[in-house]
């Protein structure tokens, strides 16, 4: 059981409805900006354990996401992610696997050391078990991709999937950009625009689908995203473990 302390925050594993209770009110304010009235739940929670970042000294929370160990691909389809991509090629990873879901900082909170945190106690978790690939659903906030048509040619351009784990399209409404754009990023713009929950997964070797689910639900664009472990740069895995102690 992960429980890491970091400067003014603690992230913490848990499994307990009060604590899931308290991520789905967090999750439906960053997610939908309204405080109180109903939380983002589904049915996903109950089979995920969750990360909570707090604070110390408070106790409030600050950030928090889920995330669903499977023991290898041909457990994939159980996924959140399988709802909204075909991924078929991935029933051959034979590496314990973990989704991770739901990710979200307090709006009202912008210290860079919360993501720190909460990317250490995900590395402490894979480390003492095995871990060989982390994957899930990457979002743009809204529906319209004309606000990131430069992120989206980076990532045609630098971090689709290697073709044997790449997911096929299966959601109703996709914006194929792998195919349709043919402009040239520009890429402080696209840096600018890509979510920093994405970045970060770049950053470590991930890659992308070729094309982003229209999610009305949420309102947002999302990417399958991919990250085997192995890929992690020795540099990036060294910055990450040493937060993870």
């Amino acid at each position: 059981m992960v429980t890491l302390n970091k400067g003014r925050y603690r992230a913490r594993i848990t499994e307990a409805a009060a604590d899931i209770d308290a991520a789905q009110r967090l999750r439906h304010r960053a997610f939908f900006g309204v405080v109180g009235g109903p939380v983002d739940q589904d049915v996903f929670d109950l089979a995920c354990s969750h990360i909570l970042v707090e604070e110390r000294v408070t106790g409030v929370l600050v950030c928090c996401f889920r995330f669903l160990h499977l023991s290898n691909g041909a457990a994939i389809d159980q996924s959140y992610s399988a709802q909204f991509y075909e991924l078929a090629a991935l029933r051959d990873f034979d590496g314990p696997m973990i989704e991770m879901g739901r990710f979200c900082i307090h709006p009202d909170w912008t210290d860079p050391d919360i993501l720190r945190v909460a990317w250490g106690a995900m590395t402490a978790y894979v480390d003492e078990n095995g871990i060989e690939m982390l994957f899930g659903c990457s979002s743009f906030e809204g529906t319209d991709e004309g606000q990131y048509l430069d992120a989206f040619a980076m990532l045609r351009d630098r971090y689709i999937a290697p073709k044997r784990w790449l997911p096929r399209v299966k959601a109703p409404k996709v914006f194929r950009f792998a195919a349709r754009l043919r402009r040239k990023p520009n890429l402080k713009l696209a840096q600018m625009h890509m979510p920093p929950l994405l970045r970060t997964y770049l950053l470590m070797g991930g890659w992308v689908s070729d094309h982003a689910v229209v999610d009305q639900k949420m309102n947002t664009l999302h990417v399958f995203t991919g990250l085997e472990i192995k890929a992690i740069p020795p540099g990036r895995k060294r910055l990450l473990r040493a937060i993870s102690t």
